[in-house]
């Protein structure tokens, strides 16, 4: 369990907008498995007579699609200083920095904050859970 400090520091990444990319990457994860069960896929049968299939999902993915492009589009949109906190929120919340490490972690972090972030955190298992704890975490 990782213990709050008292925050000697201001965030320049709003923390409502960390919790807004928190949501949609909690949205995109859940995407990706809700076609698992159990850690398998489904069974799909192909080639009966008669069957016809009506994707009515074309919607849905076109929305996780979007959500997926939004997370995107905002992560780009952050400044180096922003970028570089948000990457640390999400590594104190998965437990690779403590909160003691702030400073250390928005360090090392600035130096890894590139084009490709996004697909880095997007990367992230539970990115989300991660955010919201780092959060936490550090009393944001």
């Amino acid at each position: 369990m990782k213990r709050s400090v008292e925050r000697q520091w201001e965030l320049s990444l709003d923390a409502d907008t960390v919790r807004m990319l928190a949501a949609k990457a909690r949205t995109f994860s859940a995407a990706l498995n809700s076609d698992y069960d159990g850690g398998h896929e489904h069974e799909v049968e192909f080639g009966r007579e008669g069957d016809q299939h009506h994707h009515d999902g074309l919607a849905e993915e076109e929305e996780e699609d979007l959500t997926e492009e939004e997370f995107r589009e905002l992560v780009a949109d952050l400044n180096v200083d922003e970028a570089a906190e948000l990457l640390a929120i999400a590594w104190i919340g998965r437990g690779d920095y403590e909160v003691a490490e702030w400073s250390d972690a928005v360090t090392d972090a600035r130096e890894r904050v590139n084009g490709r972030l996004a697909a880095y955190l997007l990367s992230m298992p539970m990115l989300g859970d991660w955010l919201e704890e780092g959060l936490a975490a550090i009393g944001a």
